[in-house]
């Protein structure tokens, strides 16, 4: 009995290979199996960058919104409908917002100032702190995400961001996207587009919006690098966090407020 290994059979080596290597593969008659890739964006997240935006609320007019439609349409809040006989203004208040517009007035000058409002991104966020399952976190580039398989819906976070920034999925969600899926009970906000980051963009889809519609308010970038466009801007421009009494370090800062 022969028990020396057979010879490696280098054609059949070289055809699994090249198979590894496709979208697809036949494996029956009607049957195709889709064979997942390893991509080059996988690397891990580092305090290299911290990402962070400026507004510059002298240029944000008070009748536009291309920023919350771009927001709504990139994260599937435009395929979210109001649920058979359901009250409109209860629909209105509860459906997920990640950028909103509100408006400020100064109570000394009558000065009133239009701005986007949305996640701030603080370094020390307080929806993180009272989170009781972690779902709420900050990774090393800034960004605060809510993990939404361990989030319990208890909503701590969302009294505790002083920006009310943070939304409550109430009812059932039909469509859900495969960039930001969404279900019924968990908390969202924004992420600074975080999969566009990850995938290598620059951008943001509300400050891609504000650039088209010919305003360009909001700066976007790494905040650590110094001749990122967002890190000089800041260094031209006098700028503000909202809230900054409370120490929170925000990544996102406004102008002209």
């Amino acid at each position: 009995m022969n028990n020396s290994p057979e010879p490696t059979d280098q054609s059949r080596r070289q055809f699994l290979g090249t198979a590894a290597g496709i979208a697809t593969a036949s494996v029956a008659p009607g049957v195709v199996l889709h064979i997942a890739q390893a991509t080059s964006n996988s690397y891990p997240v580092t305090e290299a960058k911290r990402w962070g935006m400026l507004i510059d609320t002298n240029k944000c007019l008070e009748d536009c919104n291309a920023c919350v439609q771009a927001c709504n349409k990139e994260h599937g809040m435009d395929l979210i409908h109001k649920p058979e006989g359901q009250d409109q203004q209860k629909f209105d208040q509860q459906k997920p917002t990640w950028i909103r517009k509100v408006k400020l007035k100064d109570n000394l000058t009558g000065r009133v100032t239009n701005l986007p409002m949305l996640c701030q991104h603080c370094e020390k966020p307080p929806c993180v702190d009272v989170c009781p399952t972690g779902a709420s976190f900050k990774r090393a580039d800034g960004i605060v995400m809510v993990d939404r398989h361990i989030c319990i819906g208890c909503r701590f976070c969302m009294m505790a961001c002083p920006y009310h920034a943070r939304s409550f999925i109430h009812e059932n969600v039909e469509v859900k996207p495969t960039l930001t899926p969404r279900g019924k009970g968990c908390v969202e906000s924004c992420n600074l587009c975080v999969t566009r980051l990850d995938e290598g963009g620059t951008t943001t889809a509300c400050q891609d919006a504000c650039a088209q519609a010919g305003h360009h308010a909001i700066i976007f970038g790494d905040l650590n690098d110094e001749n990122s466009p967002v890190s000089k801007a800041l260094q031209e421009l006098p700028s503000r966090q909202i809230r900054a009494d409370l120490n929170l370090n925000t990544g996102v800062r406004y102008s002209g407020v």
